[in-house]
């Protein structure tokens, strides 16, 4: 399974990162690599409770567009920010 994720530059240094269609899945890191590292612990951890609770959560394109903001001028992604993709 693929999940995307925003990765975001923190003002204090490093990164933090959401994860738009698992409500309340964040993580951050020093540099790339860790908070990369910690998204796909955070995923994997978000998964293995859903799963326990049998919690359902939103499609991937929605998330992505309420993320977004689609169609209303949406400013919740910054052009510094980047989406990747977590293999899990």
């Amino acid at each position: 399974m693929k999940i995307k994720a925003i990765v975001h530059s923190a003002e204090e240094g490093g990164y933090w990162a959401e994860v738009p269609e698992l409500v309340g899945c964040i993580t951050e890191g020093d540099t790339m690599e860790e908070v990369m590292a910690n998204l796909k612990d955070a995923i994997v951890g978000w998964l293995d409770v859903a799963d326990s609770r049998k919690i359902k959560y939103l499609p991937t394109n929605a998330a992505m567009a309420a993320m977004l903001d689609i169609g209303n001028g949406g400013d919740a992604i910054d052009s510094t920010d980047q989406i990747v993709e977590i293999a899990v």
